[in-house]
């Protein structure tokens, strides 16, 4: 596989967020296909980082938001013009306090805000992936392996397992 090929090669990650209340931190899209639609804080993975590393940082960049990674929740992909491998990982994290000031960026960003899963399942701008999630039941496990003691033949600085 040469480096051209890798560019089309996406991966990116997402996190449902949950409060204390059971609502979900949501963002509406200035960009792209889900201009205008509600969705979860997602971005693409940084060279250097892990997946999960990827999400907190978008959470923190795009809302202001921290909040404790609970698990994977589930891989979405798919194919764009039959070209471009499309790939994401979907993260659930529970926010670190309720207090939390939401800041959204509004580069990208039009808002971002706290929505129950029912007023989400009745918006007509939430997106398809998160109308799938709405009746999903937030099944997780943490990461099961999260540092490499012994046969780290290929030189891992960061390694972590998520089922």
């Amino acid at each position: 596989m040469d480096s051209d090929d890798r560019t089309r090669i996406w991966l990116g990650v997402a996190g449902l967020v949950e409060n204390e209340c059971g609502e979900w931190l949501v963002v509406m899209k200035r960009y792209g296909g889900l201009d205008g639609m509600w969705s979860l804080p997602a971005g693409f993975v940084k060279p250097g980082e892990t997946i999960d590393q990827a999400c907190h940082r978008e959470l923190q960049e795009e809302t202001g938001i921290k909040a404790s990674m609970q698990g994977l929740l589930g891989i979405r992909t798919g194919v764009l013009r039959n070209d471009i491998s499309d790939n994401m990982a979907i993260f659930y994290l529970t926010a670190n306090t309720q207090e939390q000031q939401i800041t959204v960026q509004l580069d990208e960003l039009y808002e971002a805000r706290w929505m129950t899963p029912q007023a989400l399942k009745e918006d007509k701008r939430t997106s398809m992936l998160l109308l799938e999630l709405v009746d999903l039941p937030l099944k997780t496990r943490p990461a099961t392996i999260e540092e490499i003691e012994r046969d780290n033949i290929f030189g891992y600085t960061e390694y972590k397992l998520f089922f």
